[in-house]
């Protein structure tokens, strides 16, 4: 059985993947278009883009901007008839000032997490970009596109819903990450939650299962539950285009599945990373921030923990030692380097033939 495409109205993918946009760094044109030229939605992060432009550490708000439209406009090169995103965090300093400038650059789909993105449909007003916010909950779902309803008339153009075993920061406190939630059981409040919002404006509202998804049985198991795709990140991690060093994709092929540990963000939310000689130092005390490149809204460089900018840039440039390096719950799973093509094929078998099952 043939995949179905994922329908963002003008928009169609002819694999309903989504690569999740990873930062700092780990995720930009390269990979993005990578993903894209194969049918699926490649993504850039948008966190802490420009920590490679020369004034970076004097003018972070800049060099991201810049950066920002440099490797947007490296995918179109790259992937001109493909579909490029742009992960924005709600939490980012400067969040509007990023948003604004995807804009301008016509990026085809913003996505927003780490906090709800409320003002978001006010940016795309009388352009073509899609808007997606990232929920974890059934609550969630429906506040955000309550607002969205009431202040805009507009309904998310996708909902990509995260659960408990993906990477990087996540929507959920330690408590209920020990309560094992279930992804499918926040699929299930999220349609419920989204129903009478696609009555109204008779428009369904495509869901992507996000967060621990690995292969093509993951994916078959998630579209049988009637999601319209996937978003995958960490299985993005171990292939040529990736943008990280190598070195940090060495770190994920040497990892064992007891290396993967909850950690705590300096932004006071749990987050998922490899256990290394950094994550070691933390858990026991506080490395003082010598330089502040404002970039979360909720970290105190006087009493955060630790500088989560530097610890992913130091992760991303092969440093792994002395980085943050964040996984998804089955990033020990990666046991080669291949290349996007390879990945995406393999994907698309083994997903169809669990579908013809």
């Amino acid at each position: 059985m043939k995949l179905p495409s994922l329908s963002l109205g003008d928009l169609i993918a002819s694999v309903p993947i989504i690569q999740g946009g990873m930062g700092v760094g780990v995720s930009r044109s390269r990979l993005a278009s990578a993903v894209a030229n194969e049918g699926g939605i490649g993504i850039i992060s948008g966190v802490q883009i420009g920590f490679n432009e020369p004034d970076f550490e004097n003018n972070a708000l800049l060099a991201n901007i810049r950066a920002l439209r440099k490797e947007i406009s490296k995918a179109r090169e790259l992937s001109p008839k493909g579909i490029i995103g742009v992960n924005l965090m709600v939490a980012m300093n400067h969040y509007k000032e990023m948003v604004r400038t995807a804009v301008e650059e016509k990026i085809d789909i913003i996505v927003s997490g780490a906090g709800l993105p409320k003002e978001l449909p006010e940016f795309i007003k009388g352009t073509k970009t899609k808007i997606a916010p990232i929920v974890s909950s059934g609550k969630a779902a429906y506040l955000m596109t309550k607002l969205w309803d009431k202040r805009y008339e507009y309904l998310p153009d996708l909902m990509i819903v995260e659960g408990p075993e993906a990477g990087g920061h996540l929507g959920f406190s330690i408590d209920e990450l020990k309560s094992k939630i279930n992804l499918s059981q926040i699929l299930s409040d999220v349609k419920e939650a989204l129903h009478s919002f696609e009555e109204k404006y008779k428009k369904r509202i495509p869901i992507i299962a996000a967060g621990g998804i690995f292969n093509g049985q993951d994916i078959a198991k998630y579209l049988k539950l009637g999601v319209s795709g996937v978003q995958m990140g960490t299985r993005f991690i171990a292939t040529e285009e990736c943008d990280a060093d190598v070195n940090y994709k060495q770190a994920f092929i040497r990892s064992k599945q007891e290396d993967i540990n909850l950690v705590k963000s300096p932004v006071g939310l749990p987050g998922r990373a490899i256990h290394n000689e950094f994550v070691k130092t933390v858990e026991g005390e506080r490395i003082p921030v010598k330089k502040c490149y404002d970039c979360l809204v909720t970290c105190d460089p006087k009493t955060t923990p630790y500088c989560i900018s530097k610890a992913l840039i130091e992760a991303v440039k092969g440093n792994i030692s002395n980085g943050l390096i964040f996984t998804g719950s089955n990033g020990y799973r990666l046991n080669e380097i291949i290349t996007v093509k390879k990945l995406m094929k393999e994907l698309v078998q083994e997903a169809e033939l669990v579908m013809s099952m």
